[in-house]
């Protein structure tokens, strides 16, 4: 029989609230973060989610409500922080120490048990362990945050922009070794600007606003309250027809078709072509995209909150 105590939520964020003077950064925001989960904590810039983060981490003291950390309140950081990884966007590493010295310091403080030469393969800097910090390049820092962030497989991490001046291998490495974290039990929690990222590995995405969540649920809950969007440019030449269906004009010179029902109107608009005898150019068509949702909140559309939106 599973205990009480595994099915408690990893994070538990009730009624938080941060005020800086007269601006109120973090407004009775609630939710949690299950254990194994991707969480992505997603928001348009000074929406508060690097305040809110600050707090879960254990570095910021909410004005009020209460976060608690496997149980535990993130201040209590002897109890909590031996058990999470941080990755944040930029490091604070000593530019004149080693590779391997800084993965060596910040592995003992962490109180948690690991190789250096393990970790360092996890990130691909073996070859890099004698070269000084300041002589790295900016990915291979970021490589260098992330292997101090899961020394030990932490229970908890956090990624922070993670992949921000990574190329493309290295990314893909990044995220094997936290697909192997997760096989071993760790939850993770993500902020990112490559919505793609969210979007293709997020179990549940909170996207912040103002403080609040403007929604709060997995990829095909925030995206389905959107229409989905059938893609396409006409022939050269093409004959003044009308459409079967409303179209939009795009900057890029494509069509644009707002499809409550994609099968069905992607037929129509097919069968169309079919009858006046035209190919239609660069076809795209499929739900809506996560991008679709932020700019659905820059022009006041989408949804307006699901569970755990600010009350």
């Amino acid at each position: 029989m599973t205990s009480a105590t595994t099915l408690a939520p990893v994070i538990d964020v009730r009624d938080l609230n941060l005020s800086y003077g007269d601006f109120h950064a973090v407004k009775d925001l609630s939710f949690q973060v299950e254990a194994g989960e991707l969480y992505a904590l997603l928001g348009t810039n000074g929406a508060g989610k690097t305040s809110t983060l600050e707090i879960i981490e254990g570095h910021r003291t909410p004005t009020s409500g209460t976060v608690r950390v496997f149980g535990r309140s993130p201040r209590d950081r002897a109890a909590v922080r031996p058990r999470m990884g941080i990755m944040l966007q930029e490091s604070g590493f000593s530019p004149d120490l080693t590779v391997r010295e800084s993965v060596r310091l910040i592995g003992k403080l962490t109180r948690r048990a690991d190789e250096v030469g393990r970790v360092l393969g996890v990130v691909g800097l073996t070859h890099k362990a004698g070269t000084k910090v300041s002589q790295l390049s900016g990915g291979e820092k970021r490589r260098l945050d992330f292997a101090t962030a899961v020394w030990g497989g932490p229970e908890l991490v956090f990624l922070d922009e993670p992949t921000t001046g990574l190329d493309i291998q290295s990314r893909d490495a990044l995220w094997d070794a936290v697909d192997r974290l997760r096989e071993d039990g760790s939850t993770v929690v993500l902020t990112t600007h490559y919505l793609e990222e969210a979007q293709q590995r997020a179990d549940r995405i909170g996207l912040m606003h103002q403080g609040s969540f403007h929604t709060e649920g997995t990829v095909s809950e925030l995206t389905r309250a959107l229409p989905a969007a059938i893609r396409f440019a006409l022939p050269a030449g093409a004959p003044a027809l009308p459409l079967p269906l409303p179209a939009e004009h795009q900057s890029d010179g494509r069509l644009l078709v707002k499809a409550t029902g994609l099968q069905k109107d992607l037929f129509t608009l097919l069968g169309w072509t079919e009858h006046h005898g035209l190919e239609l150019q660069d076809l795209e068509a499929g739900p809506t995209r996560l991008d679709d949702v932020f700019r659905a909140i820059g022009s006041g559309g989408g949804s307006g909150g699901g569970r755990g939106s600010g009350r």
